[in-house]
């Protein structure tokens, strides 16, 4: 018989695959052993048919797994049986796999009568929490949160058994061993009192794997209005959970959405609204953002309550999650009747995801997709750096072993609780994956505050520093997710968004550029504007509205449409340069139209409510085969004004001018980058930063762009600032590598 070496790496541990591989080999008949060690797993395997044995183990592989290399030579063997031997050396080289969703058989037995009915932390390897519960490699039970809790009798004959789904899965535990479940104030049956004070119109804390979450009946207007006062969250869209069956009734399901619900990573999904429930939900919206339930503790209270239920994050406004049980209560008292409560504590918070199936996106990169890593495109040697993003949605880069790993959503800097949680993000990265970079990469502007840090450990390490534009860094994003090869060839880049501080010293956000990883033009963009009082006019946008509409000659209908806004101050400031820097923003154009058509002009109670708006008020218009309105030449904007005002003057609906704005917008961007592709300057069309997260727009750019010249966006990393580090990573490794 022959016998090979086989050489697994990628996503390997803590998944199922030793077993897995066990008892692939009963079924082909072959000797030898499987190990898990530093660089994955290694199989030695004899036996009759190993190309089957190897295709079945690409195939087949466990649902959490990802193959990123199997190696296979020859070797020699002598073994009578197949077993699963000791691990050798373990390290930062194999992979930490993200949380999953409860299995389907997990969620059966929690269901069916035995030893883990009703169980709320009932898992197995194919299921569970990972990433939340980790404190230190190699993963094993006694570097988790798990530590404290000794397997009885029973789970440990699970767990040393490779024919069970339960062998080696670390978080294994049952109600005589496991986590315990309460509730406060005390009731015997916490689910059954959790179900009756939801049901009553009561705001639960409810603790989940990243953090905890505050719970309310969704289907309730009254005690949504309660949870909107008592947060101060008077417009953000709340995020749902619900069966499947509950949410089909709710929402427009495509096959896409589905797939994406019912995925392990188990994401928040936006999908239409089909106005069944409260409005109050998402003023102003027309999707609404959907999940499964995902822990064991989810399904039992959704089984109790049969109603979808909010579940949105528990913080105080601008911080992040709550996950430790006394800060639940100490913050979220204010806002909660009751805490649903455990004591399996929770290593690192991690938001819930955000994403998208029509067209696939991921808005928020969080709970059940971190740590997974992403390829490396060709042409880009196997050197490690870090990269610190921007300042909003903010999230760390690690590049190693030719792989980059974009870390959790983190939120705004200038927030001290999230600034802490950077930091930690920071020691915990490097530490997990043995992390030793020779370069930091941060964005150009200096006063961000992950600028600072980063460029204070370049300084304090002997590291090189090297700062990224922020544009570059979303173009060379969209590049490496698409795996464009290092030496592919210059692309039009349309990258639009709010504001990032521009090689000139000014404020970009409406850009054409012509580049790679290697450096790049600036081609085009937006004919920049004032934004009065600074970082104010990204919360009142009757400041933007107020500078586009004076610049068309428009000046008259600002004072009809803000008449309480302080206009002549505010114009006094843009004539003088008062604390109006000139800004190229998209953006901000959203802004100024959204207030014209009466968005909240006065103030946006979170950050893109008036895009938002504005994108679901175009979505609700049918098209009917207008051009979009016009731009003049070197992207002006006054001539899309002036054709707006004239619509609102002729009585126009508002929902078709917000999508002429749309299409007009997204139309004079793609002839400039088409031109730059059709002239031989550039192989390809870019399309990234926060703006491309608006689906209507992304759809309108690509329908202008003809259909021979490849179109590059991002599907699996956010083209928002939460992409920015994969972007800063790959322009620093292609300037290590030009010396």
């Amino acid at each position: 018989m022959t016998a090979r070496r086989i050489r697994i790496r990628g996503q390997v541990q803590g998944v199922g695959f030793r077993p897995f591989v066990w008892q692939l080999a009963q079924r082909f008949g072959l000797t030898g052993e499987v190990r898990n060690d530093a660089e994955g797993v290694l199989i030695l395997a004899a036996g009759p048919d190993l190309d089957a044995f190897e295709a079945a183990l690409l195939a087949e592989a466990p649902p959490l797994s990802r193959i990123d290399a199997l190696e296979s030579e020859a070797t020699t063997l002598d073994a009578t049986a197949f077993i699963i031997a000791a691990s050798g050396a373990k390290g930062a080289e194999t992979r930490v796999t993200p949380d999953a969703a409860t299995c389907a058989a997990c969620a059966d037995e929690i269901r069916a009568p035995g030893r883990r009915q009703g169980y709320a932390f009932t898992n197995c390897t194919h299921c569970g929490p990972r990433f939340t519960i980790l404190t230190g490699l190699p993963y094993d039970r006694a570097q988790t949160t798990m530590a404290p809790f000794t397997l009885c009798a029973e789970c440990r004959a699970e767990y040393e058994n490779p024919a069970d789904r339960r062998f080696h899965a670390q978080p294994v535990a049952c109600p005589a061993c496991g986590p315990r479940l309460w509730i406060e104030p005390e009731a015997p049956d916490p689910i059954a009192e959790a179900a009756r004070r939801l049901l009553a119109g009561d705001i639960l804390a409810v603790k989940g794997l990243g953090g905890f979450h505050l719970a309310c009946d969704a289907t309730n207007p009254r005690a949504i209005d309660t949870l909107r006062q008592r947060k101060h969250r008077p417009a953000k869209p709340f995020a749902l959970m619900a069966p499947l069956s509950l949410i089909r009734r709710h929402a427009a399901l495509s096959p896409g959405a589905e797939a994406l619900l019912t995925d392990p990573a188990a994401p928040i999904v936006l999908l239409p609204a089909r106005g069944t429930l409260p409005d109050s939900l998402a003023p102003g919206q027309s999707t609404l953002g959907w999940m499964l339930p995902y822990t064991p503790l989810h399904h039992l209270l959704l089984d109790a309550v049969q109603r979808p239920l909010v579940m949105t994050s528990g913080n105080l406004s601008g911080e992040p999650q709550v996950i430790d049980n006394d800060e639940a209560r100490a913050k979220l008292g204010p806002f909660a009747d009751a805490f649903v409560m455990h004591d399996r504590a929770i290593a690192r918070r991690l938001d819930d995801s955000v994403e998208r199936a029509d067209p696939p996106m991921i808005l928020r990169r969080a709970r059940g997709r971190v740590p997974g890593t992403l390829p490396l495109p060709d042409g880009f040697a196997d050197r490690q750096v870090v990269a610190y993003g921007g300042q909003m949605k903010a999230a760390i880069c690690l590049v190693k072993n030719r792989q980059a790993l974009l870390g959790h959503h983190l939120g705004e800097l200038d927030e001290a609780l999230t600034w802490q949680a950077f930091l930690q993000a920071d020691a915990d990265y490097a530490a997990l994956f043995d992390h030793a970079p020779e370069a930091v990469a941060t964005d150009l502007h200096p006063d961000y505050r992950a600028t600072r840090h980063g460029t204070e450990r370049a300084r304090r390490d002997g590291l090189r520093g090297i700062p990224v534009q922020h544009h570059h860094a979303h173009l060379a994003a969209c590049l490496g997710e698409n795996l464009w090869p290092r030496d592919g060839g210059a692309v039009a880049g349309i990258i639009l968004d709010g504001t990032g501080l521009g090689s000139d010293g000014t404020l970009w956000g409406g850009e054409i550029l012509l580049g790679d990883y290697d450096g790049f033009q600036r081609h085009a963009h937006l004919t920049p504007g004032p934004l009065i009082g600074g970082d104010r006019a990204a919360r009142e946008p009757w400041r933007n509205a107020l500078v586009r509409l004076d610049a068309a000659g428009q000046g008259p209908r600002a004072e009809r449409l803000f008449p309480d806004a302080p206009l002549a101050m505010a114009r006094m400031a843009a004539e003088r340069g008062l604390n109006a820097p000139l800004s190229s923003s998209a953006g901000r154009l959203f802004d100024a139209v959204a207030a014209i058509l009466g968005l909240c002009p006065q103030a946006q109670s979170y950050e893109g409510e008036a895009a938002m708006r504005l994108e679901a008020l175009a979505s609700a218009a049918q098209d009917d085969g207008h051009p979009g309105y016009p731009f003049g030449p070197g992207l002006d904007a006054v001539p899309l004004i002036t054709a707006l005002c004239d619509d609102l003057d002729a009585s126009t609906p508002a929902p078709q001018i917000a999508r002429r704005f749309h299409r007009g917008l997204a139309r004079a961007f793609a002839a400039q980058a088409t031109a730059l592709v059709e002239g031989g300057q550039a192989r390809a069309v870019a399309l990234s930063g926060g703006c491309y997260q608006n689906p209507l727009l992304l759809a309108e750019t690509r329908a202008a762009i003809p259909s021979a010249i490849p179109v590059l966006t991002q599907r699996i990393t956010p083209a928002n600032d939460g992409g920015l580090a994969l972007g800063q990573a790959l322009i620093a490794l292609a300037a290590l590598e030009s010396g």
